[in-house]
């Protein structure tokens, strides 16, 4: 084989694997994704009514956060404006729709990650505040503190200038009767991840907790870590589920660790997780981004609510496993 023979064929080769690869896949520069909770979520306990609002409310809260990164804006605001959405609607466990303790209370939880900087804010047992999501965002970047509870978070967010409420605004019949059936297995926390057109990932999570929980109870959802995750060398994790297992696993930060010093996908990792909690005898489920805007949603329940749009896409909606 002569000189020229050879280049030919060499050349013909590298087309030839050229044409089997198929085109470059174009990672988005922007995406976003969120949950409104996992648990006993069926077709046969949902009406065509109640689908319906739960898919529109979650269609809502997705593309106010995918217009804010659209337009350029941060993560960090798509998130805390996406959860926001989610908080006013009396359909999920968080803000107008949260579960009452034993006592006959509300206590809310939320927290916020950058992933750009690690840096985070919490809230945690806030009775008053309309949105612990800006609260917990509030306390990220106007202190130098992770986490604030109970009656002094109240009065920071107050301070802060955030919508205070009566403690009656949280108060729906289908959560009070939740609580007089003691159905203590109702997970409805909310959740988002986001990544923006700078690069930078972002995850925050709101909840109302457990019904007829221990009044003063903490779950996973304002523990960064258990329930929040951000870290742009890695991904962005919002958990709902049982959050004491979330707690006991670390759940958020696992992830990010597999991918971190496994080197292994963001979807691998999650579902690993899961995993795990279901080896626990736990019940729960995650949302995942890594900082290409791939994205994992794993749950080991009958249902999740949850949903995803990415640059150039239009959203997508899901509840039920399959």
């Amino acid at each position: 084989m002569n000189l020229k023979t050879g280049i030919t064929l060499g050349l013909m080769v590298v087309i030839g694997l050229a044409i089997l690869s198929g085109p470059k896949k174009e990672t988005p520069d922007f995406a976003i994704a969120i949950h409104g909770g996992a648990g006993t979520i069926t077709r046969k306990n949902m009406t065509p009514e109640k689908e319906a609002a739960y898919r529109s409310k979650l269609e809502e809260a997705l593309n106010t956060g995918f217009a804010i990164l659209k337009n350029g804006g941060s993560s960090l605001n798509a998130v805390e404006a996406t959860i926001r959405i989610m908080e006013d609607s009396d359909l999920f466990n968080a803000g107008k729709g949260a579960v009452f303790t034993n006592a006959g209370t509300n206590e809310l939880d939320a927290s916020i990650m950058d992933g750009s900087n690690l840096k985070a804010g919490a809230v945690a047992g806030v009775k008053t505040v309309k949105n612990p999501i800006s609260a917990a965002r509030k306390v990220m970047d106007e202190t130098w503190h992770v986490m604030l509870s109970g009656d002094g978070a109240d009065q920071f967010a107050k301070e802060q200038n955030l919508e205070i409420v009566d403690p009656i605004y949280f108060y729906t019949q289908r959560r009070w009767d939740s609580l007089k059936k003691t159905q203590a297995k109702k997970h409805g926390t909310v959740g988002c991840v986001a990544l923006d057109k700078h690069g930078n990932l972002a995850a925050g999570t709101s909840t109302g907790g457990l019904t007829n929980k221990q009044w003063g109870r903490i779950g996973d959802s304002p523990i960064i870590g258990a329930g929040t995750y951000a870290n742009n060398q890695t991904c962005a994790v919002s958990g709902t589920g049982q959050g004491e297992y979330f707690i006991r696993g670390n759940v958020a930060y696992d992830i990010s660790a597999m991918m971190e010093y496994e080197n292994v996908s963001v979807g691998k990792a999650a579902r690993k997780v899961i995993g795990k909690l279901s080896d626990l005898g736990a019940e729960g489920g995650v949302i995942a981004m890594d900082s290409n805007g791939e994205i994992s949603m794993p749950f080991n329940t009958a249902g999740m609510y949850r949903g995803f749009r990415k640059a150039g896409e239009s959203s997508r909606i899901f509840i039920y496993k399959n």
